[in-house]
């Protein structure tokens, strides 16, 4: 028996601070406990609702089932136990391909790259030694991908069962430079609270990640809907008459975007082709409207904004994003009356330079840098009683 057959618990994999909004996403798609830890959550779930986590979750980056948990100390610790004690033929086969990703940390094992090549050997000698044959290694799209961590010299050897990162949705076929992953731009929509009762408006739409993911998430589309292979039907327990009622729920619950609900703009044409190409791969492609323009000319009310201006990381580039970022204060105060916007700043001293005090500032990490994900609240403009209609 395989360790998460024991007690029905995997550990999901996400950004840094967003672990308490990834808990709370697991519960909400049928996971019966959590157990937040740093860059991770553990759950517990039938095996119905992992296959249902798996492939609804927004914000996770991947999706491990323990097989196996024992004390590491040494490099031939961790060959030794996979070698003797796990009976892989239950994962592998023989003609099948495999690769694996290994986490190493305050353990005295330190180099995490060897201890997936030790990994690898102990499964080829395996396969090699009970089947005269053994299965390659594959890179870029490998039937199984392992997953080895040792932290405190305990080691955790997991099969993946979303079948790589979750936030390789399958969509995005062209990227602007520095591009939000997928998940974190899900997070940033999850956070906003928006929920499709106001329009929600992209003024820096790049390759169209905050629109895409928006749809998907009003659409109650699986997120990596273009994926066709995953992880968990090669574990030894995966039942196909389960999978096909997991995915009958899923499609029932799909609805269609209305028209114009979701809309975009970039005042590069770079970026506007790289957004119309990667939503051309999804059914709802039409109902977003992407336009090549300044967001200084546009007048946008009770609406949802939702937006990852640049940051600018040498000297010249900062004070370059300072007078974008007054330049869009102002757009927000003089032309987007009764909206909410919700600002991903790449760093929290670039905030005052919006002049609009936020009413929340949440930290966020886009990668390795930290950010503030602000709301500002823009108040409609209200007719003085007995003057004239501005609007006339």
């Amino acid at each position: 028996m395989f360790e998460y057959q024991k007690n029905n618990q995997y550990v999901a994999t996400i950004s840094n601070g967003l672990e308490a909004e990834g808990a709370k996403e697991l519960l909400e798609l049928g996971a019966e406990e959590t157990f937040e830890n740093y860059r991770a959550v553990n759950f517990v779930a039938s095996p119905h609702n992992l296959m249902k986590i798996t492939v609804m979750s927004r914000l996770f980056s991947r999706i491990l089932a323990p097989i196996a948990r024992f004390r590491c100390e040494t490099d031939s610790d961790l060959y030794d136990f996979a070698y003797r004690k796990i009976e892989w033929e239950h994962i592998l086969k023989p003609d099948d391909t495999f690769s694996i990703f290994a986490n190493v940390g305050n353990s005295n094992i330190t180099h995490s790259h060897y201890s997936a090549l030790n990994l690898k050997d102990a499964i080829a000698d395996y396969f090699r030694d009970k089947f005269g044959r053994r299965p390659n290694v594959e890179r870029d799209n490998p039937d199984v991908e392992i997953s080895v961590g040792i932290f405190k010299n305990q080691a955790i050897i997991s099969v993946d069962v979303g079948h790589g990162p979750l936030h390789k949705r399958g969509y995005r076929v062209k990227n602007v430079e520095a591009p939000l992953k997928e998940n974190l731009a899900a997070a940033l929509i999850r956070i906003s609270g928006w929920d499709g009762n106001k329009p929600l408006y992209d003024p820096f739409c790049g390759s169209g990640t905050i629109l895409t993911e928006a749809a998907l998430q009003y659409c109650r589309m699986p997120p990596s809907s273009l994926n066709s292979k995953w992880g968990f039907m090669r574990l030894p327990d995966f039942d196909m008459e389960e999978w096909e009622k997991v995915q009958e729920e899923i499609r029932s619950d799909i609805r269609p975007l209305p028209h114009n609900l979701i809309f975009g703009s970039d005042i590069a044409r770079k970026s506007v082709d790289s957004t119309l190409a990667n939503l051309d791969n999804l059914p709802f492609a039409e109902e977003i409207q992407v336009t090549q323009e300044d967001f200084r000319e546009k007048h946008i009310e009770n609406a949802f904004i939702i937006c990852n201006p640049p940051y600018g990381i040498r000297l010249e580039e900062v004070e370059q994003v300072k007078q974008l970022l007054k330049e869009f204060g102002d757009f927000l105060k003089h032309k987007c009356q009764g909206s909410t916007a919700w600002v991903l700043v790449g760093d929290k001293d670039l905030v005052r330079s919006i002049g609009l005090k936020p009413s929340k500032k949440i930290e966020i990490y886009n990668g390795d840098i930290e950010c503030r994900f602000v709301e500002i609240k823009v108040r409609a403009f209200i007719t003085p009683r007995g003057s004239d209609d501005m609007s006339s």
